[in-house]
């Protein structure tokens, strides 16, 4: 019994399935619900040469040495340092908000008046969460947290999370924080790129090795076996059948179109967060450069999860939320090799890095 089982073909499973087959030299069967491999990953070459995102723009950046090399190793990546627009009265500007964005929304005479206050009051390449942010005493400065959690976190918040910041977990307003800084970039990792293949190649050459099989259309419900271990990456609420209820998510709905000339708008990504009720619009072809005399973007539209109607993207990390997923991980605990892994697994907003990264410590921990 050398066969080990992997519930999800995304990048935890298909990390944790190379492993197995490369390291141990173990047969693995890979199943997913899904009709494609690279689960939220996966994107294609539509009929006008443009790699599409199916799932919402996916940049891959890490800090970590391990996680970079391991990735290389399955496709090259270009030099894309991922920039986000926001378009704040009618004005395009930098998010996060940065020292830059002072000069672009404000008179000049006030931009700099906030700036040199900004500089004397925090360190330069600082990032401030939101609600930190607001505790400010000097009248200046009050004035422009105020205009930054309306303009920039407010609606866009409620747009995305269904709900204000103060009821947000501070893990999720301070990955969008308030930049004491020049550095337009949204991402400050050593590492940033799009591999050139594309994500759903780089899976695919992860998955390709004679020790692996994988199975797509499949429901683990009806796989039948007996493995040496379990790695589900699915919701670990589902693997229970829901007993003790069902862990909240928010879920996204993307809205492509086509438009007949190269370019939509002047950056990949541009974010509304106070007009429309989508929160950004992705275009794709920005990401690898891609020529065409069309393009094609997606507006997205962020919900509520719904079993059967949508996909699950994001945890809601709420206490409550954590104390019932907490109630589920001592569930799983109690049984032997079984393992749960990923966004969804471990209910926690990971990035692919931190999903790559968990998949290998996991695969250290356990089989070896």
């Amino acid at each position: 019994m050398d066969k080990n089982l992997v519930v999800g073909a995304g990048f935890s499973g298909a990390v944790i399935a190379n492993l197995i087959a490369e390291k141990l030299g173990e047969k693995v069967l890979v199943i997913d619900k899904k009709e494609h491999i690279a689960g939220n990953s996966y994107d294609y070459t539509d009929e006008n040469g443009i790699k599409i995102h199916k799932y919402g723009s996916h940049i891959f950046h890490t800090n970590s040495e391990k996680v970079w090399s391991y990735f290389k190793k399955f496709g090259d990546l270009n030099t894309y340092m991922h920039r986000v627009i926001a378009v704040i009265d009618g004005i395009e500007t930098t998010i996060p908000f940065n020292l830059n964005t002072l000069y672009d929304v404000f008179p000049e005479t006030l931009a700099k008046r906030l700036e040199e206050k900004l500089l004397k009051s925090f360190e330069y390449n600082k990032k401030v969460p939101i609600l930190e942010f607001q505790k400010q005493a000097d009248a200046d400065l009050k004035f422009l947290a105020q205009y930054v959690y309306e303009k920039v976190f407010l609606h866009y918040t409620n747009k995305q999370w269904g709900t204000s910041p103060e009821d947000v977990d501070g893990a999720v307003t301070a990955r969008v924080p308030v930049y004491i800084s020049c550095d337009d970039r949204y991402f400050q990792d050593k590492y940033q790129g799009i591999p050139t293949c594309g994500y759903t190649r780089v899976v695919e050459k992860m998955l390709k090795h004679p020790n692996i099989e994988v199975k797509l259309n499949t429901d683990y419900k009806v796989v039948k076996g007996d493995f040496k271990r379990i790695f589900y990456t699915g919701s670990i609420d589902e693997f229970f059948d829901y007993k003790f209820g069902m862990l909240p998510y928010r879920s996204v709905n993307f809205k492509l179109e086509l438009h007949n000339h190269p370019y939509y708008q002047s950056n990949a990504v541009v974010n509304y967060p106070c007009n429309y009720d989508f929160t950004r619009i992705h275009e794709y072809k920005y990401y690898l450069n891609d020529i065409s005399e069309k393009t094609v973007i997606a507006k997205e539209y962020s919900e509520a999860f719904e079993l059967g109607k949508n996909e699950r993207y994001y945890p809601i990390p709420k206490d409550e939320n954590i104390e019932l997923y907490n109630k589920y991980l001592e569930e799983a605990k109690k049984l032997e090799n079984v393992y749960f892994l990923g966004r969804l697994g471990d209910y926690k907003y990971y990035n692919m890095d931190q999903a790559i990264g968990r998949a290998i410590e996991l695969f250290e921990e356990v089989c070896q």
